[in-house]
């Protein structure tokens, strides 16, 4: 239980540090004096502050995972994951102006690939497309959708990504199973 504690509450403080400071600016001494403990014990759960990014990142796209496990919408998903990051704008820009801009991308490109793998094989159920086309399709609405997020990113995220979303879900709508269909023609 302890450890359970102790790992939430750097994960919960080095956001907080995240939403107030670049990423660069924050040790893990003073991320440790912020969480009250004392640097081995963060030395404990992680190597340093970029694993525990990643751990952080990891821990988010599972929600977003669940979330679409749980709504079989990957608009739904997508908006949930879009109300994470305009939650923590600055530490969102934060890591995007930093060293570590790969791995925040990554991570956009790893929930949008999940989102649209598991929804292209839940579209095609029914169809019955081959493996190789059902990838190629997931692949194409993957590349799309973390171009537009980085996209926001780079813009100030000052569209409102909910609509953006429906939009994309309404203009694009049946396509997929379209082409999924087009897969068994040929």
């Amino acid at each position: 239980m302890a450890k359970k504690y102790t790992k939430k509450l750097i994960h919960d403080t080095f956001i907080s540090m995240l939403n107030e400071q670049p990423l660069k600016r924050i040790s893990v001494k003073d991320l440790a004096l912020h969480c009250e403990i004392n640097r081995n014990a963060f030395y404990y759960y992680y190597a340093d502050i970029y694993e525990l990014l990643s751990e952080i990142f990891e821990t988010q796209l599972q929600l977003v995972i669940n979330e679409f496990n749980a709504s079989n919408s990957w608009e739904e998903s997508f908006i949930k994951a879009t109300d994470v990051a305009l939650a923590n704008k600055k530490a969102i820009y934060h890591v995007y102006d930093s060293m570590q801009q790969d791995a925040l991308v990554k991570f956009i490109f790893d929930i949008s690939g999940n989102m649209m793998k598991e929804y292209v094989k839940r579209e095609n159920e029914t169809i019955h497309a081959s493996e190789t086309d059902q990838g190629l399709i997931a692949g194409f609405y993957q590349c799309a959708l973390t171009g537009m997020v980085v996209r926001w990113l780079q813009t100030g995220m000052k569209e409102e990504p909910q609509e953006i979303v429906e939009r994309i879900g309404y203009l694009f709508d049946g396509n997929i199973a379209i082409s999924l269909k087009r897969s068994i023609e040929k």
